[in-house]
């Protein structure tokens, strides 16, 4: 079925009284862009190493992170994240958007009222450079919600007939959708906020009003914001909140049917423009339901493993390897289309989430224990952390490296927070500023906050330094996995092993990626004592792929809190 012909039925099934009128103009519109310049569809992001980032507090503005492209090459990125990047009067760090075609005109280096054609003009420079350099650019959009500051929603609280009124969602009562869990526990008390004598419906903070689409000009009016960043060059999206989009009356409202409906028709949209630009699901779920946002290849093309997060912090802490292997057991985690992967990670710019939606109560409290180590990075009562990668490992250089083996190595496409790479820290003086500018104690400023690059660059400088040794260690990792596609193609197989004299290495995190004829092995150490263990596989020789040097015997010695990565000669 064509595109244009899906269109139309997502559109009768989610608006069955519309005469689609609206939709015939609007896929008519569609064929009329330019295909001159569509990539064929491929699929890119299986190989990707991402990297996230805020462009003013990485280095200012698009032009200071076009003079990172090289750094950000050498370390291995392929692909990177922007974080919210368009207009917003910044209390949710941009995901508060008020002009869904306007990018920030700080980030520019332009004054404020700048004539649109010079966005176009400095954005497209930097996708150009970002291109020249072999990264594709994502970044993140709110769907769900937009800015109290948005001119939609500025219009619509002026009067109940209001064109724009019907954007958004309201009510005298304030009991409507009373199962919808609260997200924000400890900064929320509702999900209504009062507006003259209605109330608009919020999921997340109160300045940011749902957007109700249930009303076919918003899905349209969304479909064109996406289409016009596509336009210029943008590689993909990161769909924030997307579990939320539909509401219904008696529901929880998430998950939704037609909330699935609502992204294969932004996905159809795409697709018939130029496919290959991604999708990419924000939705911390449980897994049978994260999986449906992937469909069957037309929904998202990939997803974020928030199930798997947690538990590589568990096994690390258990010094166990069952948590992961646990997780990805299929059992556990539902297969997923062929066409569509996961996007593994160990820290973002929110907290290190422990929802209950994906994790146990023993799970949650195991690891908040573990690893909540002040109380200030407690976020949202116990439902997270909010700390950087290097203060949750206490500088531990060989934890962070190990982490991130198992990250790299594991089934997914990984992505690095920025600073990570480096093991930035928790960045005190941006919360205090952050909560005087925003008023909010949203204790997710910690783990943000700007790069001081002059610093940064001597401490990389030092080979002995903690920063370099991260920095070279995980260079090394991605410089190896690009070299190998079965790090982003191939199968994933466990392996039991055992200590030279006999015992279950319950410790050992082992197991074979395999896609043709690349078969790699790879054999983690997470206990703080050395081991002695027999190889897992047959294969000989197995190939140090760090060294180069050949292994000919059946035992191995790992140190505390190693890891290897072997080729196998098949």
């Amino acid at each position: 079925m064509s595109n244009k012909d899906l269109l139309a039925r997502y559109w009768s099934t989610l608006y069955p009284n519309d005469n689609q009128e609206r939709l015939v103009a609007f896929t008519t519109w569609l064929e009329g862009l330019s295909q001159e310049n569509a990539k064929e569809a491929s699929d890119w992001y299986k190989q990707a190493v991402v990297y996230s980032l805020y462009v003013d507090l990485y280095n200012r503005d698009f032009s200071g992170l076009t003079d990172k492209l090289d750094y950000l090459q050498g370390l291995g990125v392929t692909c990177l994240w922007l974080l919210p990047i368009l207009d917003s009067p910044m209390r949710d760090a941009g995901f508060d958007i008020s002009n869904y075609t306007l990018i920030r005109h700080d980030l520019l280096g332009l004054e404020p009222g700048f004539p649109a054609e010079k966005q176009e003009v400095v954005f497209g420079r930097f996708l150009k450079e970002a291109h020249k350099h072999g990264m594709r650019v994502i970044f993140d959009i709110a769907l769900n919600h937009t800015s109290d500051e948005h001119p939609w929603f500025v219009e619509a609280k002026q009067s109940e007939d209001n064109p724009f009124r019907d954007y958004y969602i309201w009510s005298k009562d304030t009991s409507r959708y009373g199962d919808a869990r609260l997200l924000f526990k400890g900064m929320e008390d509702s999900n209504w906020e009062q507006c003259s004598d209605w109330h608009y419906f919020h999921r997340f903070f109160n300045f940011q009003p749902d957007l109700n689409y249930r009303n076919p000009e918003v899905l349209l009016a969304m479909c064109k914001s996406l289409l016009y960043w596509q336009s210029l060059g943008v590689d993909g999206f990161r769909a924030d909140a997307i579990p939320y989009l539909w509401k219904e009356d008696g529901t929880d409202c998430e998950n939704l049917p037609n909330t699935h409906i609502v992204v294969k028709f932004f996905r159809a949209v795409l697709d018939l423009v130029k496919p290959g630009t991604i999708l990419l699901a924000e939705a911390c779920q449980k897994p049978e339901k994260l999986v449906k946002y992937l469909g069957s290849g037309d929904e998202c093309h990939a997803a974020y493993h928030f199930p798997l997060m947690p538990q590589m912090y568990k096994a690390l802490a258990m010094q166990q390897a069952s948590p992961v292997m646990d997780t990805l057991n299929p059992d556990f985690a539902p297969p997923i289309p062929e066409s569509a992967q996961w996007f593994t990670f160990l820290r973002c710019h929110d907290e290190l989430s422990l929802e209950l939606v994906y994790t146990t109560e023993a799970d949650r409290k195991y690891i908040h224990e573990n690893y909540c180590l002040e109380p200030d990075w407690n976020f949202r009562l116990g439902e997270g952390i909010s700390a950087r990668l290097a203060n949750l490992m206490q500088f531990d250089d060989r934890k962070i490296c190990l982490a991130y083996s198992m990250m790299l190595s594991l089934p997914g496409t990984p992505v690095i927070y920025y600073g990570d790479e480096f093991g930035k820290e928790n960045d005190q003086q941006y919360y205090q500023e952050m909560i005087r500018l925003t008023g909010k104690n949203d204790t997710r400023f910690l783990v943000r906050g700007k790069i001081d690059w002059k610093k940064r660059e001597a401490q990389l400088a030092d080979p002995t330094s903690f920063q370099s040794k991260v920095f070279c260690r995980l260079q090394q990792l991605l410089t190896t996995r690009h070299k190998h596609p079965a790090f982003g193609h191939g199968a994933l197989k466990f392996l039991s092993v055992e200590t030279t004299d006999g015992r279950p290495a319950a410790e050992v995190l082992a197991y074979l990626r395999t896609v043709d004829n690349d078969q790699l092995l790879i054999v983690q150490n997470l206990s703080e004592a050395a081991l002695e263990i027999r190889l897992p596989c047959q294969h000989e020789p197995l190939t140090d792929l760090f060294t180069g040097n050949k292994l000919q015997a059946a035992t191995l010695s790992l140190d505390p809190l190693s890891y290897h990565w072997f080729s196998c000669k098949q």
